[in-house]
């Protein structure tokens, strides 16, 4: 079975730290470059890291420097390190698959507090 299950959310205040995990399944995930998607509430969901599966990576310049994609294709997981977050970083974060995404999991929430 396709699936991708998001954890590691939570509330923290501004300049905290949280460290998402994707546990994929049902597909080859070290051939698929992935992705981290937020979506704030009200907005459109946004892409905010990148890494293909020779591991380049991209962030935007909203998250770079404060953010680390990651991936482990022994464990099909993908990691995202948010560091200094601030309150417009607050949304639901979503893993999927850059190129042929595949149905959406539950996401993740992050509240950020000033």
């Amino acid at each position: 079975q396709v699936q991708l299950v998001e954890s590691g959310g939570g509330s923290v205040q501004a300049g905290g730290s949280l460290r998402l995990s994707c546990v994929t399944s049902g597909f080859a995930f070290s051939t698929y470059a992935m992705a981290w998607y937020r979506q704030a509430p009200g907005k459109q969901r946004e892409l905010v890291a990148r890494v293909t599966s020779e591991g380049t990576i991209y962030y935007p310049s909203s998250v770079k420097g404060r953010f680390a994609i990651s991936r482990d294709n022994a464990k099909n997981t993908l990691f995202l390190q948010m560091n200094n977050l601030q309150p417009e970083d607050t949304g639901v974060y979503y893993c999927n698959r850059l190129f042929q995404p595949i149905a959406w999991g539950q996401g993740t929430r992050v509240a950020v507090s000033s």
